[in-house]
């Protein structure tokens, strides 16, 4: 796919009907969703999962999270305990990511796992990526639709940023509502483990017991920016490009009047003006650690963090 053009459509029938059509011919699309825009292609064939990690030139020990319909599709990949179907009962369908074992008659493509136990399940709320599920009546392989360890994309011309001439489709839904990947939470064994904070906040799960990669997002560096990136700026350096928040100003704005629920939905979007920008370096100022504030700081340490 490498090479040939990239077309947009806007989110309708006819658009899902011809990502429908390439998610059947073993092709990803890009696809919006409530948190950002994902990268979808069929996760029962490993020829298109392979296309995914093509596109992208994510790392094969990186899991993807499965997007399905409902919960009772939910159950026929993986095998959920009383409290993994509870939590999911509660927030499905919603940015929430639910990490099980694998069911033992799992058809997913073992790429999709990266060969771990276990699977990564979501059921999206956003329109449109619940109307491709039915067009396809496949379960979606979608991590996030950009070039990995870049920016996240929160509007279709993001995906065009990283990906354009590698896939075929960008379905265009407008501004992602919660701009923040799902919040993550591993189901296997003991106690929930939070693997990754996001829009739905899990105060029962606890923090992951090791660095061992189980869901995607825990790439020490990720979600980065071509450009370095300082966090915690009170005011900005000669060379660099300042995102603020509540009293700081900056060059923008992840939210004026301090509120995180603005802040979430702007991050991504404001990281890409930063990166395009004419400055050489990008500076965020403080973001209070509470609520969603924690997962957006756990964006930006990802982002900051020195390349591998």
């Amino acid at each position: 796919m490498a090479g040939k053009s990239t077309e947009i459509r806007p989110f309708g029938p006819e658009a899902i009907a011809a990502a429908a059509a390439l998610i059947r011919d073993g092709q990803p699309v890009a696809v919006p969703t409530e948190t950002v825009y994902g990268l979808a292609a069929d996760a029962t064939n490993a020829r298109a999962v392979a296309r995914i990690y093509e596109a992208k030139g994510r790392p094969s020990f990186n899991p993807l999270i499965v997007h399905i319909p409902n919960l009772a599709s939910a159950t026929r990949l993986g095998t959920f305990s009383s409290e993994a179907r509870a939590l999911a009962e509660q927030h499905w369908p919603g940015p929430l990511t639910v990490v099980v074992p694998l069911a033992p008659d799992s058809p997913v493509a073992s790429l999709v796992t990266a060969g771990l136990p276990t699977i990564a399940l979501r059921v999206p709320a956003h329109p449109a990526m619940r109307a491709l599920l039915d067009a396809s009546g496949r379960p979606l392989a979608a991590p996030s639709a950009n070039a990995s360890g870049r920016i996240s994309p929160t509007r279709a011309d993001h995906v065009l940023a990283s990906l354009s001439g590698r896939i075929a489709l960008v379905i265009d839904g407008g501004s992602s509502a919660h701009g923040l990947e799902s919040t993550i939470v591993a189901f296997t064994g003991g106690l929930p483990r939070l693997l990754r904070p996001g829009p739905v906040e899990v105060p029962q799960a606890l923090a992951p017991s090791s660095s061992q990669i189980e869901a995607p997002g825990m790439l020490a560096s990720h979600y980065a920016p071509a450009k370095p990136l300082r966090l915690n700026a009170t005011e900005r350096a000669s060379n660099e490009w300042l995102i603020g928040f509540g009293n700081i100003e900056g060059d923008a704005s992840l939210s004026p009047s301090g509120d995180l629920g603005e802040a979430a939905a702007r991050l991504f979007d404001l990281l890409h003006q930063a990166d395009a920008g004419s400055q050489a370096a990008i500076a965020v100022a403080p973001v209070p650690d509470i609520g969603i504030g924690r997962a957006i700081n756990d964006r930006l340490a990802r982002a900051a963090a020195p390349r591998p």
